[in-house]
């Protein structure tokens, strides 16, 4: 099981000051990714996973439910691959220095209803993400979790 505790921890010891949770949402080896609206300020356009800022006093778990509910419609208990998460650090659009902390996640057949703040989505093979408009942060992501997936040889989904 993860030690989330330890991932703030960690994330207030080297100065950050907003946490975000993500998710490698998958099904047979295929990724989900969101395209950004263009009416957003912050990387317009781009591809990126579902993710969202962490909000004073909510629990990470709870913020990623909220996050996946918000921006893809999801609802019910989460599907999380068992021991796998991984960060990375950015600079977010207020300036703050932000961690987002990237779980992997079975889709579990609901349908993907996006929010305002997408404007498409699709499914890739973790292969092609060099092919995308992904951040290299989201782009180093999926391929962690692409290798920890082909080192426990499940099928990845």
């Amino acid at each position: 099981m993860t030690d989330v505790q330890a991932l703030l921890d960690a994330a207030g010891a080297d100065g950050m000051s907003k946490v975000v949770v993500g998710a490698v949402v998958h099904a047979h080896g295929r990724v989900l990714i969101l395209r950004r609206s263009h009416t957003d300020d912050f990387l317009a356009g781009i591809e990126e996973l579902p993710s969202g800022g962490v909000e004073p006093g909510e629990d990470v778990m709870e913020a990623l439910a909220r996050e996946l509910a918000e921006e893809i419609g999801w609802a019910g208990p989460l599907r999380l691959d068992e021991g796998w998460v991984t960060h990375f650090d950015y600079v977010s659009g207020s300036g703050r220095r932000a961690r987002q902390l990237t779980f992997g996640l079975a889709h579990d057949g609901q349908p993907i209803r996006l929010s305002d703040e997408h404007t498409s989505y699709r499914w890739i093979d973790p292969a092609d993400a060099d092919d995308s408009d992904l951040t290299e942060e989201s782009v180093r992501t999926i391929r962690d979790w692409m290798a920890r997936t082909n080192s426990e040889g499940d099928g990845r989904g």
